[in-house]
């Protein structure tokens, strides 16, 4: 009866589709003796070494990062793309430099591609907000950074293409949170990328920075081979970004 009733509050901790570790379920008083218990009368079903999810639960890779955030104090969130919609084919996901995805997380099939970035570019703790995904409380990139991660991310033509009519969306970002993550970016690219597409696009609230603080770095800066270049940012774009933006 006391196991059983461990078990109910147990399923009170955590949010229905969130994954348990056993690292975190030892914390909470679930000793290994008692988490095997649970596993041999089907009560905890393991997906991976270390990891559970409950009996009439099912294991979403949402439910995976929500135990990263709230079982390890990951900085580990949604990121670019899949900030901007959690539908996205592939589910990014960025992390601090030193930060990586347990085994569990990595060896088991979510049902969709993950694509996982370990770097100090940006703040790991900047330009975060939370939303509401299934029964959990997620902790995603807001739109600004979003959308330096997906440059950060741009390696082709058609990436920095997608990343414009990204941008030219964003028509209510907040030029106090731009400002302070382009100062505190250590991306010299995603920088002049933002900065000029932002321009381009004409949004109000570039006007509204001071821009000055925003260390852009010293010389050129080729984005792409046999592209156009753009005097105001120094930077060489593909040709078919700089014929759209030309106006």
């Amino acid at each position: 009866m006391q196991k059983r009733d461990k078990l109910n509050h147990l399923f009170d901790l955590q949010p229905p589709g969130a994954i348990l570790q056993s690292s975190w379920l030892k914390q909470q008083g679930y000793s290994h003796d008692l988490q095997q218990y649970y596993k041999k009368n089907k009560w905890l079903l393991p997906i991976g070494a270390g990891a559970y999810i409950r009996a009439g639960d099912k294991a979403v890779v949402e439910g995976a990062v929500y135990a990263l955030q709230q079982q390890n104090n990951l900085s580990i969130h949604p990121a670019a793309r899949t900030a901007l919609d959690l539908r996205s084919a592939k589910f990014t996901l960025f992390g601090g430099a030193k930060e990586k995805l347990p085994s569990w997380f990595t060896k088991h099939d979510w049902g969709v591609p993950v694509d996982f970035h370990s770097t100090s570019f940006l703040d790991p703790h900047a330009g975060l907000t939370e939303i509401e995904k299934k029964s959990f409380q997620l902790t995603v990139s807001s739109p600004a950074r979003a959308l330096m991660e997906c440059l950060y991310l741009a390696r082709h033509h058609q990436d920095l293409m997608a990343c414009y009519e990204l941008m030219e969306g964003l028509n209510d970002l907040r030029p106090e949170e731009v400002q302070a993550l382009l100062e505190n970016c250590r991306s010299i690219k995603v920088k002049r990328l933002f900065l000029y597409m932002a321009d381009k696009a004409e949004h109000e609230w570039l006007e509204e920075m001071y821009g000055f603080n925003i260390e852009l770095g010293k010389g050129k800066r080729s984005i792409t081979t046999n592209g156009v270049y753009e005097n105001g940012y120094r930077i060489t774009v593909p040709k078919e970004l700089g014929k759209l933006l030309r106006t």
